[in-house]
């Protein structure tokens, strides 16, 4: 079927992290319409119960919640033992949660690098453990959300981006390892750069010179990346697929041209 067709992941087993709002809830939605079963996952178990009903009205196959938070180092497994236990099986891990981190600079907060890389990284692990043996069987697809920050070095996020180039080291590295040993699970790794989420608009708006992509077209985009089994995705592609070739070939330039786009006489340390 075509990409944007409703085939596309009918009666498919999704999981959903971070859920309750923003890209999250937009991919929620569009999963919906494609009457997949979804279970989705986030921190606030008010925000949950609207999306899940929201999902439910789209046309779900079925729609089901569990809250609580990725700091919690048992979370992970409990959110997969949840899919398991529901569907018996499980066919695309969304991973899409991340922790609160400042924009600014770096105030030399170790303690802060050590717990957002729990919620952003470790938990990514944690979850593709858990679900790797049921993504084997049914040859299923692991979507990771990551940024324009885990790609090219930018300021004022020091924290977040450390945790973002983690991903793509570590999920970069599994999937050599699955094709190694003729694992037929994909992983699509999703570089985004600034989306109209209500969380990223109020973090920087103030800060940053560009305007910000469509939420509800990124959440459908990384669906259909992850859907089409491809090895990255970027978006909107032409900024973040034309900063990607400049770090390659004029790395210092690019830096240049990244500074040029903050109004760094609005950020207060």
């Amino acid at each position: 079927p075509a990409p944007s067709s409703p085939e596309m992941l009918r009666g498919k087993r999704v999981i959903v992290t971070g859920a309750s709002s923003g890209i999250g809830e937009q991919m929620a939605y569009h999963l919906a319409r494609m009457e997949a079963h979804l279970l989705l996952t986030a921190r606030t178990e008010a925000k949950l119960q609207k999306v899940v009903k929201r999902c439910l009205e789209l046309g779900a196959a079925s729609a089901r919640y569990i809250s609580g938070s990725m700091e919690d180092t048992a979370f992970p497994n409990v959110v997969v033992k949840e899919a398991e236990n529901t569907w018996g099986g499980l066919d695309m891990l969304i991973l899409n949660h991340i922790g609160y981190s400042y924009f600014n600079y770096f105030n030399g907060d170790v303690g802060h690098v050590r717990k957002l890389l729990e919620t952003n990284f470790l938990s990514y692990v944690a979850m593709t453990v858990s679900a790797l043996p049921m993504l084997k069987e049914s040859e299923g697809s692991i979507v990771v959300i990551s940024s324009m920050a885990g790609k090219i070095s930018t300021p004022f996020t020091a924290p977040y981006s450390a945790t973002k180039f983690a991903l793509d080291g570590f999920f970069s590295s599994l999937r050599h390892e699955f094709i190694i040993d003729k694992v037929n699970v994909s992983i699509t790794l999703c570089i985004l750069g600034y989306i109209d989420t209500e969380n990223a608009v109020q973090a920087v708006s103030h800060a940053i010179k560009n305007t910000p992509a469509p939420k509800e077209e990124c959440a459908l985009e990384i669906i259909k990346s992850g859907a089409l089994r491809q090895r990255e995705l970027h978006y909107p592609s032409q900024p973040v697929g034309s900063m990607i070739l400049l770090q390659a070939i004029a790395p210092d330039l690019l830096d240049s041209l990244t500074r040029s786009t903050y109004k760094v006489e609005n950020i207060r340390r």
